[in-house]
């Protein structure tokens, strides 16, 4: 590792951009700190330490790296494009002219990514108005005695305003991915979601020992380190197992050269589905609460939620958490991994599987792999998500570190270390690519 270091310091073009990067994670960071117009910050921080451990705003303040409960500038985060993102992987499958934009290449790519900024404006400008009103009506910080007073001045002027600054930090946070990709050491957008999730934690693990009852907290601090980093050695191993189909391409000859004679393979990976289903399950688990909220304090299924589904230790919660993972799981792969359509590319290219028919018995074979492959993924997801949860759900201030946190961090990691080993590759063969 320090010989990695070195060696990306001394190389101008990657240091360069891993400076850029720096800068623009801390103008990121700065943002998530700016509290926008018409908010009474003095009462944002009065009401922000009975909110912290809140369950119904974890996701989202998640996302934002803290920067929602202080209704700052950067207040929605990356979380507007994410939710546009999936909607449009979602929507690529039944809607044929997006499915066509996705056949054209880095064309219809372009085109599909322009549809996601419309779509993360959009978002924004909806969930901007939401958090305004519900900060207006006091209920963001339900039982705090200043909570009604967050807005002082609830004119339309001032709510107008309130909302095209969030919707205009929304899409600054959009630029500064885009940025990092072009300019920077590159997955800019993951990146973001990297420094958001992190920026909580040092917060989240101090609460832990303060809160800590076992030789002043020190115990249960030094139990969640180990804890973690099981975890994090876990995460790690799954992430990088794959499956490899080998695939071989037959020799044509096309004019006067010949192709193929190639062998390669298909990787499958165990967790195909990455992340996705934890935020599927977390946001479906968030709206009966989001509706018990505003509901009559008198309602018999409110109550029935409120022991039920707001404490992360619940066995309703932990049951239902767990199969909503792994039912997203297999939706998600199912949705983003077509067997029909790899094999008729790999028929178009003259490619098949040793032992195995071209066309639809090599359909068939991948689906039958890549289902016994998500069975595995998805019930390490439902466990990785539900493990730090379970066990520190006794813990104060532990709501954030959830298994979504983990995966996060470990996951761009190691695909910013993959994205940072190809570029000194690439620089170290330059001479032979001139």
């Amino acid at each position: 590792m320090p010989t990695a270091i070195v060696r990306v310091l001394r190389t101008p073009e990657l240091r360069n951009k891993l400076l850029f990067t720096l800068g623009m994670i801390l103008l990121y960071r700065f943002g998530a700190h700016v509290p926008i117009p018409g908010v009474n910050y003095g009462n944002v921080q009065t009401c922000t330490a009975q909110a912290a451990n809140s369950r119904l705003l974890g996701l989202l303040n998640l996302f934002s790296g803290g920067a929602l409960l202080h209704i700052a500038v950067f207040a929605l985060g990356i979380l507007p494009y994410i939710t546009a993102s999936i909607i449009l992987q979602l929507l690529t499958v039944v809607i044929p002219k997006l499915e066509a934009l996705k056949r054209e290449g880095s064309a219809g790519q372009a085109k599909i990514t322009q549809y996601t900024r419309y779509l993360t404006i959009a978002l924004a400008v909806l969930q901007g108005t939401g958090l305004v009103a519900t900060a207006r009506s006091g209920a963001l910080f339900s039982g705090c005695p200043v909570a009604s007073d967050i807005v002082p001045d609830k004119s339309i002027f001032i709510t107008a305003t309130m909302v095209l600054t969030i919707a205009a930090g929304t899409a600054c946070v959009m630029w500064l991915g885009e940025l990092i990709t072009d300019r920077g050491v590159g997955n800019g957008m993951s990146i973001l979601v990297f420094v958001s999730t992190a920026a909580t934690l040092p917060g989240t693990l101090w609460a832990i020992k303060q809160n800590g009852k076992i030789a002043g907290g020190w115990i249960n601090f030094g139990s969640v380190i180990a804890v973690g980093f099981v975890m994090v050695g876990l995460v790690v191993f799954v992430e990088q197992a794959q499956r490899r189909i080998p695939v071989q391409y037959t020799k044509r000859v096309i004019g006067r050269k010949s192709y193929g004679h190639a062998s390669t393979y298909i990787p499958l990976k165990v967790n195909q589905a990455g992340v996705v289903p934890v935020i599927f399950a977390s946001s479906l688990l968030y709206i009966p609460q989001l509706i018990a909220q505003f509901a009559s304090s008198t309602s018999g299924w409110k109550a029935w939620i409120e022991s039920n589904f707001v404490k992360g230790d619940d066995p309703y919660y932990v049951a239902t958490y767990f199969l909503l993972t792994v039912f997203f799981a297999f939706f998600y792969v199912s949705i983003t991994f077509n067997p029909e359509e790899v094999a008729d590319n790999m028929t178009k290219y003259g490619g098949f599987i040793p032992g195995i028919r071209a066309g639809r018995p090599t359909a068939r074979y991948l689906g039958y792999v890549l289902n016994r492959m998500t069975w595995p993924g998805a019930l390490y997801l439902g466990v990785i998500a539900l493990v730090p949860t379970v066990a520190f759900a006794s813990y104060g201030g532990a709501s954030s570190l959830s298994g979504t946190s983990i995966l996060i961090i470990v996951g761009v990691g190691l695909e910013t270390v993959k994205q940072i080993n190809s570029q000194l590759q690439q620089h170290d063969y330059e001479g032979f690519l001139r």
